[in-house]
């Protein structure tokens, strides 16, 4: 006879809170990411705070723009407004075997691919004025959806300085992607071509 599982139960608290300000909203989205299906509300706190834990380490959370975001507040607080993103379905619990781990919710998952996509495309922009092609290594291990989006903003604001990156790029990516990838050439070229 199998044993029934027992699962962690979760007890929210978002206190006093009454709203989040967008910026605050967007970065406890960020931290969220890097533990969707892995962790849960306590680790997500402890990103936020720049906690020193030893599994935040071993996991190189301390690499996330989000870590310390709230180092001037006390973990319960932090704790606080985690619950609070839950109760106003930006994050949800959903539990693997008996622990309950964070997952998006569907507006939470926009808001965090727009935020992933600029700081994608923020790194881009500095590789291509640098002239090392060193994020588009990491695209490969990105989702597709933030992918996209860091295409449509080269696209929408990318110059013929922003070729050869996308030109490495290109070659090194999947079917889908690498089209994708040469119609934002063309534009940045007819953009190029009509300006001069």
């Amino acid at each position: 006879m199998s044993k029934k599982i027992r699962r962690v139960p979760v007890v929210l608290d978002a206190g006093e809170i009454k709203d989040l300000p967008p910026e605050d909203i967007r970065m406890i989205l960020r931290g969220a990411d890097e533990l969707i299906f892995t962790g849960g509300r306590n680790m997500l706190a402890k990103l936020l705070k720049g906690s020193k834990d030893k599994k935040i380490l071993e996991y190189k959370l301390n690499e996330c723009p989000a870590y310390g975001y709230y180092h001037n507040l006390k973990l319960n607080d932090i704790s606080k407004c985690v619950d609070w993103m839950i109760e106003k379905d930006y994050l949800r619990i959903r539990y693997d075997y008996r622990l309950p781990l964070l997952v998006f919710s569907e507006q939470g998952w926009e808001i965090e691919k727009e935020t992933f996509a600029e700081e994608l495309y923020q790194r881009f922009c500095l590789d291509v004025k640098e002239k090392h092609a060193r994020v588009i290594f990491e695209l490969k291990e990105v989702n597709r959806q933030v992918v996209l989006r860091v295409l449509d903003k080269i696209e929408a604001e990318g110059t013929d300085e922003f070729l050869a990156c996308l030109e490495a790029w290109r070659r090194m990516e999947v079917k889908k992607v690498a089209a994708r990838i040469t119609d934002v050439e063309t534009t940045i070229k007819k953009r190029t071509n009509l300006s001069e």
